[in-house]
């Protein structure tokens, strides 16, 4: 969010915290108001950072970090919710928060008709991106190397997948090859087992055609298809 433009009358004005309370739906965070009015809301972390107090006299430009700093846990907070959900790329991260600096309309309730209205909702500031990202990558939650990993482990267990698919994959995540081929390697997968996985779920609804072209489809070289068929033929 673009931080907000000072109007001329506030510089001769004193700013002064007059209060702090606890945000109703995020017991986490706390709205701070300037000269009666609210201005931010903060994650207790940052309030105590900040060392903020009631009655504390601030200057402009703290006036302006503060706002700074608000937005920066809200976008925080946003990467943390979307991390959670399942393991992301460096790419995935980035290009998500990329998003939110996007302005953007929603519908919001009237309080006092009821009514919904279209307005405005601006993005955050696009500086915050890569520090949300320095603070995600240095704390552990975003990491390429497990993302890879555990990207392999889920999509080889139980539905099969090529080797090429799986590296397509990847590399569209924004995965480096040098480390999708290392982390393959150290892994104990390979393209024969993975087909048969395919094929015992899918034997009894294609002949070996439909299947072949199937299993082309799924990223397998025809002639390993031809070899695992052939093999899946003779122990029948």
């Amino acid at each position: 969010m673009k931080i907000e433009t000072l109007s001329s009358d506030l510089d001769d004005e004193k700013l002064v915290v007059s209060k702090i309370t606890e945000a109703v739906k995020d017991k986490n965070r706390v709205n701070v108001f300037i000269n009666d009015k609210f201005y931010c809301s903060l994650d207790i972390s940052q309030l105590a950072e900040l060392s903020l107090k009631v009655g504390q006299v601030i200057s402009v430009e703290e006036w302006e970090r503060l706002k700074k700093a608000s937005d920066f846990g809200k976008l925080y907070v946003r990467a943390l919710e979307y991390v959670m959900m399942r393991q992301r790329s460096v790419k995935e991260m980035r290009d998500y928060l990329k998003r939110k600096t996007f302005d953007r309309r929603v519908r919001v309730k009237n309080p006092k008709n009821g009514e919904y209205q279209t307005k405005l909702k601006e993005g955050f500031d696009e500086a915050l991106v890569e520090l949300v990202m320095e603070r995600l990558i240095s704390r552990g939650y975003v990491d390429d190397r497990r993302f890879t990993e555990v990207w392999v482990e889920n999509r080889n267990v139980g539905k099969g997948i090529s080797r090429r698919k799986l590296v397509v994959e990847l590399r569209q995540k924004g995965i480096d090859q040098k480390m999708i081929e290392d982390v393959l390697g150290g892994t104990a997968r390979n393209d024969a087992d993975e087909m048969r996985k395919i094929i015992v779920k899918k034997r009894g609804k294609y002949d070996d055609n439909k299947l072949k072209q199937y299993l082309m489809r799924q990223g397998f070289s025809y002639d390993n298809i031809q070899e695992v068929l052939s093999s899946e033929s003779l122990e029948a």
